[in-house]
């Protein structure tokens, strides 16, 4: 393996673990009061954040909150329920990743599908898995066409 590919590998590693806890993260922030960045201060205090990108985890509690309005109006076409009757697990990771496609193009919409399927696999309810897959599909074909035609 190339120096290059075991880079990419961990950087890969660590985000993965960044969106971990960010989706923990702003599953606190929706039912609670607590800022972001007090969030923030806390998860950093509480967890092992070895072998995460902290960047990342910081950008993303930045990020959905700063551009909620946009997220939520780019996936809410999409869903067969109203937004307020989603489970907080399942609305956590669509806003992540809802922000993931619209502000880090340079990660590929497979990727954010992926990584949002195996949380809320491990978070939500059951087979809401299919459910957040639906959404984000149709959003990903929405927001970056060229590139879900490629890929397809």
């Amino acid at each position: 393996m190339s120096a290059a590919e075991s880079a990419g590998r961990e950087l890969f590693a660590a985000r993965r673990k960044a969106r971990h806890y960010a989706v923990q993260a702003l599953y606190q922030w929706a039912i609670s009061a607590t800022s972001p960045a007090e969030i923030e201060r806390q998860f950093l205090e509480e967890f092992d954040f070895s072998g995460a990108d902290q960047a990342y985890f910081h950008d993303i509690l930045q990020g959905v909150p700063e551009h909620l309005q946009a997220i939520e109006a780019s996936f809410s076409p999409f869903l067969d329920i109203p937004l307020e009757r989603l489970g907080p697990v399942e609305r956590a990771v669509l806003r992540m990743a809802g922000w993931e496609l619209l502000e880090r193009i340079e990660i590929p919409w497979r990727v954010v599908l992926d990584e949002a399927i195996t949380l809320t696999r491990k978070f939500g309810a059951t087979d809401s898995h299919r459910f957040v897959n639906a959404v984000l599909d149709r959003l990903a074909r929405e927001l970056r066409p060229a590139e879900t035609r490629a890929r397809r």
